[in-house]
């Protein structure tokens, strides 16, 4: 590779980290070129690029783009899974969690989530969350409850009030149809 093509590759690497504000970083040692495509096409489904890259280069570029965090990380042969914007850090951290679970060769070193340095141990409790869509419904219901009981509330009253004034007509009637009007 000519100074050329680092140049780029540190150029291109640099605007990727400044433009991520999460990623999560792994030893790929081991993995087969088969295994690395299929985690590529896995975490791009949920809005991730998986890049291995030299870690001389990525030093550089995490200097260039003040991400400092990121530089402890980088011991061995490593693999960085960049989140898009609209990425879904839980799903990619579980897929990443799910092979070196299988493999048992894929080792997770930690990350940057919103710009926070993360560790293992919490790259691996993100995997446990429940899905994003699983944690917006169960948003919604923890809102929705409390406004339901409120509604019940304000109507019990007036529930009440019909069913009264529905007693008391209906004993009118009666009294009417037994001929006795005390009305």
């Amino acid at each position: 590779m000519d100074k050329a093509q680092k140049e780029r590759i540190v150029s291109e690497l640099t605007e990727r980290l400044r433009s991520s504000e999460s990623l999560i970083v792994a030893d790929y040692r081991g993995l087969s070129m088969t295994q690395i495509d299929g985690l590529r096409e896995e975490l791009l489904k949920h809005g991730a690029r998986f890049s291995v890259v030299k870690n001389t280069l990525t030093r550089r570029a995490a200097e260039a783009a003040g991400a400092d965090a990121l530089i402890a990380m980088l011991e061995g042969p490593s693999a960085i899974a960049f989140l898009e914007s609209d990425g879904d850090p839980v799903a990619v951290a579980k897929a990443l969690g799910e092979v070196a679970k299988t493999t048992r060769i894929l080792a997770i070193r930690g990350g940057v989530l919103g710009g926070k340095a993360i560790s293992e141990a919490d790259v691996e409790n993100l995997a446990r969350l429940p899905a994003a869509d699983v944690l917006r419904a169960q948003l919604l219901g923890a809102v929705a409850a409390p406004m339901a009981t409120v509604v019940g509330l304000f109507t019990a009253p007036l529930r009440d009030l019909v069913g009264v004034l529905d007693a008391r007509i209906d004993q009118l009637q009666d009294q009417t149809e037994g001929g006795v009007d005390n009305g």
